[in-house]
């Protein structure tokens, strides 16, 4: 019996190693073990199922973001941003890279909805970021002259560069040295 669950996880796995243009309808047939018509069926299209992916990814692998803005401080917040991203990108168990930062980067004017999608989840992503460091600023905890939208964009980068970092085979040795500068020049009470 076809379980939608466990194909969804294998689309995620095969887009996160291969990219979204790098990933065929005939890779993904034979990931899921489906035939053509039956992918259709059940996803759409490859653009839907790349979504139901996306989706995933950052319900599984990338839920470190979630437990990270849920720490005490926006410090340890930070901290949980950078050292989530770390485990996710040197987990030998993954791809490596990060699914929402390269996994639809390249492509042509065709790719424009795809593409647009992608910005608008990073831009969610930075924008949840910046409510905890507001929240931080409202309840002290980040002094009142802090900039949380300037501080979100300075985590995403961080994150984002970790993970081309990753993809490029930095270690998580370099990784970690990378990230304890950042969290050096994140602003204290």
């Amino acid at each position: 019996m076809f379980d939608l669950d466990q194909a969804i996880q294998k689309a995620m796995m095969l887009f996160w190693r291969k990219g979204f243009h790098g990933t065929t309808i005939p890779d993904l047939t034979a990931e899921l073990g489906i035939n053509r018509p039956s992918l259709y069926v059940a996803f759409g299209d490859k653009e839907n199922l790349f979504r139901l992916a996306l989706d995933r990814y950052r319900r599984d692998p990338a839920s470190y973001v979630n437990r990270a803005l849920a720490k005490p401080t926006a410090r340890e917040a930070f901290e949980g941003l950078l050292y989530g991203v770390i485990d996710l990108l040197t987990d030998k168990n993954n791809p490596g890279g990060c699914l929402f930062v390269c996994g639809a980067m390249a492509g042509g004017e065709a790719s424009r909805p795809l593409l647009d999608e992608m910005k608008k989840r990073r831009r969610d992503g930075e924008a949840d970021i910046r409510e905890r460091f507001e929240r931080a600023i409202e309840e002290g905890d980040l002094p009142s002259s802090a900039n949380a939208k300037a501080l979100a964009k300075f985590a995403t980068t961080q994150m984002w560069g970790l993970s081309v970092q990753s993809s490029t085979g930095s270690t998580r040795k370099e990784l970690l040295a990378a990230a304890e500068l950042a969290i050096k020049a994140f602003p204290a009470k």
